[in-house]
């Protein structure tokens, strides 16, 4: 008897031999891959740790506002004591740090710690996005003293008329002997946080961190932005850093931009500001 096999049929028996072969093969591989049970979710990559370096006539205490926020969303989170004392030991400083860390680090500075993370980075391969607030941003050669010309960007209240200067040794200084500069506690509230409250305003400036004029005047090195992603917070109503000199540097950097109006004390008077662009770079660059 002839057995007339149809095409349908014939489709049938080739799927079911090769099912058949690929049998073992899936077996193989449920084996090594357990299938997640109900409730399970696949793993993930860790959270970045987020370094956050304070600058001039400020502490880490600044940072308050914005390490609670990350920590509530799960961050690791370091604030380094910037010790103000010298561009190359401060970011010699930082980058000791950095080496201490596991996994990939957001490295966020404000003001002249803008100018130390710039450094830091330098040669740090854990580090993945560099994160500026309200900061100086320097290429090669510049120093605070130097970046922004007064007469190409104007504005500034920080300057000889709003300031103390006050001799002290300092051992990242040439020859040991240095200056640290402070802002004058009647002119504080103007110069770094005109949208906070005078009563806070005025802990602050009793309270402040003074800058050496080594860390002022001493030039930076190879900036990290030209090989490290970068994000930038222009301070809008800042009268330390002019924003249009902020601006300028954001731009020379190829920095991911945002703004806000808010004195220079943006991480006090506008944290939340600051906690988003963080989390920016926390998502997009690691």
């Amino acid at each position: 008897m002839t057995v007339t096999v149809t095409r349908r049929w014939r489709s049938g028996i080739v799927l079911a031999a090769a099912l058949a072969a690929l049998a073992p093969i899936a077996a193989v591989n449920a084996d090594a891959a357990p299938a997640l049970s109900a409730g399970q979710t696949a793993p993930q990559a860790p959270l970045p740790t987020i370094v956050l370096v304070h600058g001039a006539f400020a502490d880490s205490s600044s940072w308050d506002a914005t390490i609670a926020a990350l920590q509530k969303r799960g961050y690791p989170v370091i604030a380094a004591a910037n010790p103000l004392r010298g561009l190359s030991s401060d970011s010699d400083y930082v980058r000791s740090l950095l080496a201490t860390i596991s996994g990939p680090v957001v490295l966020v500075g404000h003001s002249y710690g803008g100018a130390v993370i710039t450094n830091a980075a330098r040669g740090a391969a854990n580090v993945k996005a560099l994160v500026y607030i309200g900061a100086f941003v320097p290429a090669q050669g510049e120093s605070l003293a130097t970046i922004l010309p007064p007469a190409q960007f104007p504005g500034a209240l920080l300057g000889p008329d709003t300031t103390d200067v006050r001799p002290v040794p300092n051992a990242a200084a040439p020859g040991g002997q240095d200056a640290d500069i402070t802002i004058k506690p009647a002119d504080f509230r103007a110069v770094f946080a005109d949208d906070v409250p005078p009563g806070e305003t005025a802990l602050m400036a009793v309270t402040q961190r003074p800058l050496s004029y080594t860390a002022e005047t001493e030039p930076s090195g190879v900036p990290a932005w030209q090989s490290l992603p970068s994000w930038d917070l222009i301070t809008g109503d800042d009268k330390a850093i002019p924003p249009a000199g902020q601006r300028f540097m954001a731009a020379r950097a190829h920095a991911h931009v945002e703004c806000v109006d808010s004195s220079h004390a943006v991480m006090v008077s506008h944290p939340g500001a600051v906690v988003d662009i963080i989390l920016d770079a926390a998502r997009h660059a690691v």
